[in-house]
């Protein structure tokens, strides 16, 4: 079972999760201190077996995890925020499972994904999640440069001693206008949320930037699409020696108008000028 831990308050702990808790014969916790101290803060004392279940081990603890299951027993497992497998371990034990057989549930509950989406005051209505951006700045620049065109929202998570870097790179590769917002501590006391284009944001992360860090990025304008080119560009490809199909499908795709469309205006263009 994955379980879903409060992203900051307890107060967030569902009876589902406390449920779940108490009634595991194995909780896998990210960090047996962190798990040991919520369940302080919630008020129960499971009594399953704890073991630890992170980054640096979770490929070893697949083997025990699945012997456990196989044995009868009911194993949760519990990261420090949110939910397992979202930038988190959870998935390698999740896959397995579904592998052997063994049925996969999980405790919805607290997510700083949907949470700084909602408080960002950006589009929610289409969405990616990319996690933590690339650490070096080559790969990282690459991997927001190809992100340039992405018209959803962009969710990513960031280390605090990285901020600066992050937004400077992402102010870069999508322009110091997009509208974003950085959500700090997330339901914690000290929570903040700073709404501001990319270019003002890279400023304010100069200073000192502490807790959680959940980045909102607005996605890319649609372009704006005259038809007369798009059917010019078609037929400038077909007269290179292009066939008609496959010069509608290169405009197509740089375009984004409707194939059947395009192809369609194309013919017509054609026989215009026959």
């Amino acid at each position: 079972m994955l379980a879903a831990t409060p992203i900051g308050d307890a107060a967030d702990a569902s009876p589902a999760l406390v449920s779940a808790l108490l009634d595991a014969d194995v909780i896998a916790a990210e960090d047996t201190r962190r798990l040991r101290d919520l369940c302080r803060r919630i008020g129960i004392t499971p009594t399953a077996r704890v073991v630890s279940y992170f980054d640096g081990n979770e490929a070893a603890r697949v083997g025990v995890l699945l012997d456990a299951l196989a044995a009868g027993e009911t194993v949760v497992v519990a990261t420090d925020a949110g939910m397992p497998s979202v930038s988190d371990p959870g998935f390698r034990i999740t896959a397995a499972a579904i592998e052997a057989g063994v049925r996969v549930t999980a405790v919805p509950g607290p997510s700083a994904v949907l949470t700084a989406l909602a408080l960002s005051g950006l589009p929610t209505d289409r969405f990616c999640f990319e996690g933590f951006a690339p650490r070096k700045a080559g790969e990282r620049s690459r991997r927001l440069a190809a992100l340039a065109a992405e018209e959803r929202t962009l969710v990513f998570f960031e280390a605090p001693h990285r901020l600066a870097d992050f937004l400077t790179a992402a102010a870069d590769a999508f322009g110091p206008d997009r509208p974003a917002a950085v959500c700090r501590e997330l339901t914690k006391t000290y929570e903040e949320v700073v709404r501001a284009p990319l270019s003002e944001l890279t400023t304010w992360a100069t200073g000192e930037v502490r807790g959680e860090i959940t980045v909102v990025i607005g996605g890319a304008r649609a372009p704006v699409v005259d038809e007369a080119d798009a059917i010019a560009a078609v037929l400038a490809r077909v007269a290179g020696g292009e066939r008609l199909k496959d010069a509608v499908a290169a405009v197509a795709a740089s375009t984004r108008l409707p194939k059947g469309d395009l192809y369609d205006a194309a013919v017509a263009a054609r026989k215009e000028t026959l």
